[in-house]
């Protein structure tokens, strides 16, 4: 009267399969949100269409970033997630750049010859393809105005 059917250990198999399936599908969901990309972006319009020089900072919570002059890209271990910059071209900023100074703080002609060498270092560094890098703690946004050059720097 209360053993169990002879057909039990096919119900006890299925119920093994789906708790199975359900432990795979819980240790494969990421355990952080993806980076917010936008938070970033809106930084970075936020100095670059500034009337005067300004600066800008914007915590990241990505691991790697992929800089451009018209986009960033952030990923983590919860993904991937990009936003473009709605101002113009902004300047990536490498670690071992002269501009690094200038984003930095520094003021341009204290780092640059003269304009015309400023203008030039930017150029050069929105041609460069970028990749990803690793990212540090924050985004940092510096707009300068030199001798008629206009800049947005902006570096991880």
């Amino acid at each position: 009267m209360f053993d169990a059917p002879a057909d039990t250990w096919y119900l006890y198999l299925g119920v093994a399969a789906a708790s199975t399936l359900a432990l795979g599908v819980a240790l494969a969901l990421p355990t952080t949100a993806p980076p917010d990309a936008t938070r970033a972006a809106a930084t970075v319009d936020h100095v670059a269409t500034s009337p005067y020089d300004a600066t800008g900072e914007a915590p990241l919570d990505a691991t790697a970033v992929d800089l451009g002059p018209s986009r960033i890209t952030l990923r983590n271990d919860g993904g991937t997630a990009g936003a473009a910059f709605a101002s113009g071209p902004v300047t990536p900023v490498g670690e071992r750049s002269r501009l690094r100074r200038v984003l930095d703080g520094s003021p341009p002609a204290a780092v640059f010859d003269d304009p015309t060498a400023f203008r030039e270092a930017a150029a050069t560094a929105r041609n460069r393809t970028g990749g990803w890098r690793d990212a540090g703690k924050r985004l940092r946004v510096r707009r300068v105005t030199w001798g008629g050059v206009d800049v947005t720097l902006v570096g991880a």
